[in-house]
């Protein structure tokens, strides 16, 4: 009887069009890794707050920024992972798009929440009153370089999540076994 041998190979598949769900999987993974640590930080720093000094909350801004800058990069990676290892990126470029579109989607949102949020706080229901508060003065100038510095690492660490999360593309054969009928 002769014998059959039967190969079964590996083919990659092409994604012609973007992965939306695994961009909204980042977002809300590193969402909800920025709200849990950043709430922890929070109350690490308020903890730590005088309240009988003159200045209870003196430094407290410094460490709130340095907190914040290393949450961020920590939140885009982990979200910028998860982005292209559900998008099955294949290509260091395409984990940079989607890294940055992951990033993107997630500014957008916050800015949404706290522009809203802002808005329900001071109970006032007009778009430019709003913004002339000195509360919501006072936190635009706190953020500064420090809000910069946040974004533009956060950006970078969403990159470089997605594009650590690259598979290798197999060759044909490498990834060919040969098959034997049974009996």
């Amino acid at each position: 009887m002769a014998s059959s041998t039967y190969r079964n190979e590996a083919l990659l598949v092409a994604q012609p069009r973007t992965n939306w769900g695994a961009i909204w999987a980042g977002l809300f993974a590193s969402v909800a890794i920025w709200s849990v640590f950043g709430l922890l930080g929070e109350a690490i720093f308020a903890s730590s707050a005088s309240p009988n000094a003159a200045h209870p909350v003196t430094g407290m801004s410094v460490g709130l920024a340095i907190w914040a800058i290393i949450l961020t990069i920590i939140a885009m990676y982990v979200g910028g992972r998860i982005t292209g290892d559900l998008a099955g990126v294949s290509a260091r470029g395409q984990g940079a798009i989607y890294g940055t579109a992951m990033f993107g989607l997630a500014v957008i949102a916050t800015i949404l929440v706290v522009v809203m949020g802002g808005t329900a706080l001071s109970g006032d229901t007009g778009v430019q009153a709003g913004a002339h508060s000195p509360y919501m003065l006072t936190v635009f100038a706190d953020l500064g370089w420090a809000g910069f510095i946040a974004l533009l690492l956060g950006w970078l660490g969403a990159m470089g999540g997605a594009v650590h999360a690259v598979k290798s593309a197999a060759r044909p054969a490498d990834n060919v076994r040969d098959i034997r009928p049974a009996a």
